[in-house]
């Protein structure tokens, strides 16, 4: 959102900064079905547009109190279908990893500080280095790859398949 009003703001968008974010707040949004403010607070926000309404009566005591649990309830069952959804989702496109000898290897690198890794200083450094030759299988995920040309520049921390 800050990245479409950057452009109309031409260089002083941290003047227009409190704006964006009262714009946040204030925007509907689709995994709670209302606006950040409406959730926190059980009401709309009242922008300075709403502020000459009068006669609007207040929730004091125990109807502020059970009008407070019962939003509280509906924003957690929503976030929990939104989330049963995305976990449905990831669940039916994941693949379990399986590693055989001869397959071909990525390995994630980790530059010490102070050592240039790759001619390229840490925060360009490429995150993954290969791809590298199984040798030999340790476990269900563990495996040997040849990489003594790397081990005096890099220390190993992960590694991610490239099956071929």
């Amino acid at each position: 959102m800050l990245r479409a009003c950057v452009l109309d703001f031409r260089g002083r968008w941290d003047v227009y900064l409190p704006f964006v974010k009262f714009l946040y707040n204030n925007c509907y949004h689709s995994c709670v079905m209302c606006a950040s403010f409406e959730a926190l607070y059980g009401r709309k926000c009242r922008s300075p547009i709403m502020w000459v309404e009068v006669g609007e009566g207040q929730l004091i005591g125990p109807e502020l109190v059970q009008e407070t649990t019962e939003k509280i309830s509906q924003i957690k069952d929503r976030l929990k279908a939104m989330r049963d959804r995305q976990k449905s989702y990831a669940d039916k496109r994941r693949n379990p990893l399986e590693f055989s000898i001869g397959d071909y290897d990525l390995l994630k690198v980790l530059p010490w500080k102070g050592v240039v890794c790759f001619e390229k200083k840490r925060k360009l450094a490429p995150r993954f280095v290969g791809p590298f030759k199984i040798v030999e299988r340790v476990g269900l995920l563990c495996r040997c790859v040849d990489v003594a040309s790397l081990v005096s520049r890099v220390l190993i921390t992960k590694s991610e398949s490239v099956n071929s």
